[in-house]
């Protein structure tokens, strides 16, 4: 079997975990990666020593491109390929009836809202991406709450799969510690409407505590505006923009922090939250997608409602009380467990590999 996983190449959040962490547990000669564009993944990949192949796009509407992607491809005799994100989706759509290889997709959240608040243009990308799911093989789903929105969209049911992601669980001890002495909390998630920082900061700003550090990580097209917002709400000592932050970085803050938070309004299975939960750091997140499985009482965790400050409100100052009083260390503790039973980087990659060889047969 010889696998070749496809991507635009700038992904730098969740989307970047989920393939690398996949391709790391694969043989090198078994599955390679192709990008479209030079950039962090596949800087991040070769470090790893997955075999990268580049193909470098002008821009993001060069289709020059493709008559050498579909000679590469073929050349390469791969049994399966498969895309990650709208841009490989498109542009392997484009070719894949001239390749006899089998076409898989990831479907990583919501195609109807990738992108949102894009005008025309993000209307344009959003049917072109869709029509290219109708295209493909088979689809691979990261929540079963995914199901339903893809049976909507016209995708059938027969073709897709769900598998959950997954991620090593290699606690180091020696990183844990008691509690800060200042209430902290990271929000890991690219600057985009549907993240929900604005929510999240005016639940800040209306919490009974105002002794507390907002570490924000990640980039995106909204940085202004949420800048503009905290100054606004008067935030500006307690609120830190650290932009885009490495998977080791990202690692190094969550483990500093009391508490992580995941205001969206829209996800499938968010990555962010396994790796919370790795480092015994609990969190607030939406009820969205799936997430209640890594929260399925208030024992481990709290489930807010999407989109309304006064829910996020009252989690976080029930969180802000249980630092208060060191409770904050036994959800951790819960929540690691379950994710560590539950989704373990092995049984992402068995239950991978379990499609592939059953696509080929």
């Amino acid at each position: 079997m010889k696998v070749l996983h496809v991507n635009a190449g700038l992904e730098n959040g969740g989307g970047k975990n989920h393939i690398l962490s996949l391709l790391s547990q694969f043989d090198s000669a078994t599955a390679e990666l192709l990008v479209l564009e030079n950039g962090i993944i596949a800087e991040e990949a070769t470090k790893l020593g997955i075999t990268v192949h580049r193909i470098e796009q002008k821009s993001r509407y060069d289709l020059s491109i493709l008559k050498r992607m579909a000679q590469f491809i073929i050349e390469g005799s791969f049994d399966i390929v498969h895309t990650h994100g709208a841009r490989a989706n498109f542009m392997f759509a484009a070719i894949h009836k001239k390749i006899a290889s089998i076409w898989v997709t990831t479907v990583h959240s919501d195609p109807t809202l990738d992108f949102m608040n894009q005008g025309l243009k993000g209307t344009i990308f959003t049917k072109l991406n869709i029509a290219s799911l109708k295209k493909a093989d088979h689809l691979i789903l990261v929540s079963d709450s995914l199901e339903r929105l893809s049976l909507d969209l016209g995708l059938k049911k027969d073709n897709m799969t769900t598998i959950y992601n997954g991620i090593q669980f290699e606690l180091d001890e020696a990183e844990r510690k008691s509690k800060n002495e200042i209430f902290t909390l990271t929000c890991v998630a690219r600057l985009h409407p549907i993240k929900g920082h604005e929510v999240l900061l005016k639940s800040l700003a209306a919490a009974q505590f105002a002794d507390f550090k907002l570490h924000l990580v990640g980039d995106g097209e909204l940085k202004s505006t949420l800048e503009e917002l905290v100054r606004t709400l008067k935030l500006q000592d307690q609120v830190q923009f650290h932009g885009f932050l490495n998977a080791v970085q990202v690692e190094a803050q969550i483990v500093q922090s009391d508490l992580t938070v995941l205001a969206s309004y829209n996800e499938g299975f968010p990555l962010v939250l396994l790796e919370s939960a790795k480092k015994k750091v609990p969190f607030i997140a939406t009820d969205v997608g799936d997430v209640q499985r890594l929260i399925p009482d208030n024992s481990y965790g709290w489930l807010v409602p999407p989109r309304s400050v006064n829910d996020l409100t009252v989690a976080l100052n029930e969180a802000y009380s249980d630092w208060e009083q060191n409770n904050l260390a036994t959800k951790g503790e819960k929540v690691y467990q379950l994710a560590q039973e539950q989704f373990s980087l092995q049984r992402f990659y068995n239950d991978t590999v379990a499609l592939y060889q059953s696509l080929l047969q």
